[in-house]
């Protein structure tokens, strides 16, 4: 019994330290988004300065613009064409399937690097010139696998005989794709965007080479580019408070959605 609970304890603490290496860090960049120094060490008042430039600053303000505009535009279209392709794949036959797929994760397993060069040799073969284009085209590049990868095995766990007997039903097969396959895997496009926004909002090489030599930057590019980066850090950690604190709301929403969902379905 003893020998337990000592195991208990040094179980426990091994998670706290585990935790505490991954969270005091955000802890601290969020106490010190409200310091009004620039110090993040040295704590010289409470102010919400940081915040007020980072809506106020033009440099900041297009920056953030430009990331979110991408990061939005290429997350719809990734998760649109992912989808469809990951639907397509699903009736493709065993060794097709499996060539597609193998493909599909070669950008995945590829260090990025590989992928930003790829894509800049690409564009300069071509001739077009790099700017939004650009950026946009390599973050849809990049994005859709992960939408693939992500829909696909909901796919396949679809029962075939419901879009058979929608098309018994006179349903075409666009109808049958909008009214019953779309509604069924509709959680794992939700996950598929959530990581495409992700991979978007957060690149760095990719941007960088699809940008080379432009003035049209990304929040990394920026922060990577920037001749002064300690003049913006705090904006910076302002801006990742925000995000933290999006990320903790919408989780808690739900958290306490799921949990009045199982409670209506157990008073039933």
């Amino acid at each position: 019994m003893k020998s337990d609970k000592v195991g208990n304890v040094l179980v426990n603490l091994f998670i706290v330290i585990v935790f505490g290496f991954v969270y005091i860090p955000i802890i601290m960049i969020m106490i010190f988004s409200f310091n009004q120094g620039k110090g993040l060490t040295n704590w010289s008042g409470f102010s919400f300065k940081w915040y007020v430039e980072l809506f106020t600053n033009s440099t900041l303000r297009s920056v953030i613009f430009t990331t979110i505009i991408i990061a939005v535009i290429s997350t719809i279209i990734s998760t649109i064409v992912g989808t469809l392709a990951a639907v397509s794949l699903a009736n493709f036959t065993r060794k097709t399937r499996n060539t597609f797929l193998q493909l599909n994760n070669i950008p995945i397993m590829n260090p990025e690097i590989v992928t930003a060069i790829s894509l800049f040799l690409l564009f300069g073969s071509f001739m077009i010139p790099r700017g939004y284009a650009t950026l946009l085209l390599s973050h849809i590049t990049f994005s859709i696998p992960y939408v693939v990868i992500t829909v696909y095995p909901k796919v396949r766990q679809l029962d075939p005989n419901i879009v058979q007997a929608a098309y018994d039903l006179g349903a075409t097969p666009t109808k049958a794709l909008f009214k019953v396959v779309l509604p069924q895997i509709k959680g794992a496009m939700i996950a598929g965007a959530s990581i495409a926004f992700t991979m978007s909002f957060d690149d760095f090489a990719i941007s960088y080479f699809a940008t080379m030599g432009t003035p049209i930057q990304n929040i990394s590019t920026f922060l990577y580019l920037s001749k002064r980066p300690l003049e913006y850090r705090q904006s910076m950690n302002a801006l990742s408070t925000l995000i933290v604190m999006f990320i903790g709301i919408k989780v808690v929403f739900d958290i306490l959605k799921s949990k009045k969902k199982n409670k209506g379905e157990f008073a039933e």
